[in-house]
Formats: structure tokens, C-alpha cells, sequence
């Protein structure tokens, strides 16, 4: 139930952030610096089937598995989203403490076709092998 609704909340303020952006959007990529110096420390998954991702950041995660589709920075926060055959993969990305570069906390997948949640390491290998 929690993490649905941090799933939810963080979604809609990527969403936000994406709408908000596209009047004055740049072609720039985001920035792997972090932009302050207050961090929220976010509740970073377990890596057990999640390994070579919790933990990575944006360039290492790019050279696994691609260009992201999607690329969106909001704060210090950053999400990556890749696409396999059938499934849709999300990374989340935020600075663990002040300074430091923002690594993968969370990952969500979800079937391409009607969306329903998806197992990650299968979207994972998925993404990989594509």
C-alpha cells in the first residue's frame, strides 16, 4: 500500500514537472549534478533480483540497457524509462546524500499492452537483450 501511494506521488510530480516543462522545455539531457544541498533520502528496494541496477547510476544504466525513451530530471530526482517488446521499464533515480551523484532507488515495470504490473527481472532481461 505504501509503496503503491510513493509510486503514485512520485509519478505525479514527474508528470507535473513533464507538463510544466513543455512550455519552456530544452533539448538539453539532464543533469547528473545534484542541484542542492537537501536530500530526502528515498526508501531504496532491495536489490534481490534487481541486481546491476539498484545502486547505478544514469550512465551505467544507459550503457546497459540503451537511450532511455524517456529522460526526466525534477530536483534531484531523475527517472529513466526504457521499453522491451512487451514491457516498460522505470528506473528511479535520486542522490542518496548532498553532493552525490543520483543512483537507481526504485524500479517499477508494467506490461506495455494495458499496463498491468509486470515482474522486473523478466522486463529487465527483456530491456537487455533488446
Amino acid at each position: 500500500m505504501q509503496h503503491a501511494m510513493i509510486t503514485r506521488t512520485l509519478l505525479g510530480a514527474l508528470l507535473a514537472a513533464a507538463l510544466a516543462g513543455c512550455a519552456g522545455a530544452s533539448s538539453k539531457p539532464a543533469s547528473a549534478k545534484p542541484r542542492s544541498t537537501i536530500v530526502r533520502v528515498p526508501a531504496v528496494m532491495a536489490p534481490q533480483g534487481l541486481e546491476g541496477v539498484i545502486g547505478q547510476d544514469a550512465g551505467t544504466l544507459t550503457q546497459r540497457f540503451g537511450a532511455p525513451r524517456i529522460d526526466l530530471a525534477e530536483g534531484d530526482a531523475r527517472k529513466l524509462q526504457f521499453a522491451g517488446k512487451s514491457c516498460v521499464l522505470d528506473i528511479f533515480l535520486y542522490p542518496v546524500t548532498a553532493g552525490q551523484t543520483p543512483t537507481a532507488a526504485h524500479v517499477e515495470a508494467r506490461l506495455r499492452q494495458g499496463g498491468a504490473e509486470a515482474d522486473r527481472g523478466t522486463c529487465i532481461r527483456e530491456v537487455e537483450s533488446r
